[in-house]
């Protein structure tokens, strides 16, 4: 029991009740943002649409998003994180009252977009907020605790959706409002604003690190090689995380397995996280970041690269345990490093660029893929495989470059206002 007592309080101590109301948003937020599980399914039965046209309607959801992150960042580092994130809340909640009753195809098209606005511009609000509030040491904790959250709500709401989608599409759009709004209602009452003060202004006499500081806004990131070098490599991961919702139903499919099947691949995945994720802090906490991503990347790209032999439910069962644990080893390092090289005032920028990789892979992943998979068939995995291995290496040889960019920040946000470049 003490032994357990102590797991807890190094699990989850040393954040700050702003941290524990974001966290508790943030799995609101998720648990209940069942309905776009559904709008394939909502268009093509309630609205009888063709599944081609579907798709296109529920794209328009990922093309807001894309959208939605950069817009979110720039009124993150702008607004502030509170206000963004209340802004993001209200409009989407009031976009799913406005899809509960809609008819046109066209308007429930266009709310369908916006509300990919909606969503994607909370992402870089919530992280920008939590690195605003959790002291450097625990950030490794809270962002284990995001994931897991994340993962948790998304369970919750798979199991929702499917229940109220068969009582009531429109019951299945209020309920996911009064959720939203219901998260909306937490960070209004409980998450004060934790915008730096003077953020947006630079101090003059601040020499930057590199150059990657010297220009203001969306700039600074687009044009900071580390981080891009970073986001290149965090691009490889999400496609390789997107192969189990986009190739793997149709490999699947290929070997004759039924589509019960794949729910079981799914589920067990996700019961991994939520068993298993709280332990991973701790069994990482003594090795560099970057050696913990080249392992994680390279077990995703191993589990995904076994399937190119899997031909039954077993196989697939156990690949899935081994790309699992290389995503529940790279949440945290993964997180921690974007919040590294994020100067302070614009750190809902670069979660902005940040977040772009999931729609840009959530396009790259299906497209390619399935072209890939016509023409080489089980090869496929040995090509997503050596994708993993790439990024691997790739963190490997980027990992002092970022750990220099890093002490480099730290030492100047260090510097009292004022001091020299050189000063101590």
């Amino acid at each position: 029991m003490g032994a357990a007592r102590r797991w807890m309080r190094d699990t989850t101590g040393g954040l700050p009740a702003t941290f524990w109301y974001l966290w508790t948003g943030l799995l609101i937020n998720r648990a209940g943002m069942f309905a776009v599980l559904f709008l394939s399914l909502y268009l093509t039965t309630a609205r009888g649409t063709s599944p081609a046209l579907a798709g296109a309607v529920v794209g328009a959801y990922g093309g807001g998003g894309a959208v939605g992150v950069l817009l979110g960042g720039v009124l993150a580092d702008r607004w502030g994180r509170r206000a963004t994130l209340l802004a993001g809340h209200l409009t989407a909640g009031a976009l799913m009252v406005g899809l509960a009753f809609a008819r046109d195809l066209a308007a429930i098209a266009a709310l369908i977009t916006l509300l990919g606005v909606a969503h994607s511009m909370l992402s870089p609000a919530f992280v920008a907020a939590i690195v605003d509030v959790v002291p450097e040491p625990r950030r490794p904790y809270a962002f284990n605790l995001q994931f897991w959250a994340f993962n948790l709500g998304m369970a919750v709401a798979s199991l929702l959706a499917g229940l109220l989608a068969e009582a009531s599409f429109v019951a299945l759009f209020l309920l996911d409002a009064a959720a939203t709004l219901t998260a909306a209602l937490v960070i209004a009452a409980r998450v004060p604003e934790s915008l730096p003060r003077g953020a947006s202004r630079r101090r003059a006499d601040d020499g930057p690190p590199d150059r990657a500081v010297r220009r203001p806004g969306l700039v600074t990131a687009l044009t900071d090689r580390n981080f891009l070098v970073f986001v290149g490599l965090t691009f490889l991961l999400a496609v390789l995380t997107m192969q189990t919702s986009t190739i793997m139903p149709l490999a699947m499919r290929a070997d004759g397995l039924r589509p019960s099947a794949y729910g079981v691949v799914v589920a067990l995945g996700g019961a991994l996280i939520v068993l298993g994720q709280l332990f991973v802090p701790r069994l990482i906490a003594r090795y560099r970041k970057a050696g913990v991503l080249a392992v994680a990347t390279a077990l995703m790209g191993l589990g995904f690269g076994a399937l190119a032999l899997a031909d039954d439910l077993w196989a697939y069962l156990g690949a899935a345990v081994v790309w699992t644990a290389g995503s529940m080893l790279a949440a945290p390092p993964n997180a921690q490093i974007n919040a590294d090289l994020a100067p302070p005032e614009l750190r809902g920028r670069y979660q902005a660029v940040f977040y772009l990789t999931f729609p840009a892979a959530s396009f790259v992943a299906p497209a390619l893929g399935g072209l890939s998979l016509q023409h080489l068939g089980d090869r496929h995995w040995l090509v997503v495989g050596a994708l993993g291995l790439a990024a691997a290496a790739g963190h490997l040889l980027a990992g002092p470059a970022r750990e220099r960019r890093t002490a480099a920040l730290r030492a100047r946000l260090a510097r009292p206002a004022g001091a020299p470049v050189g000063s101590r």
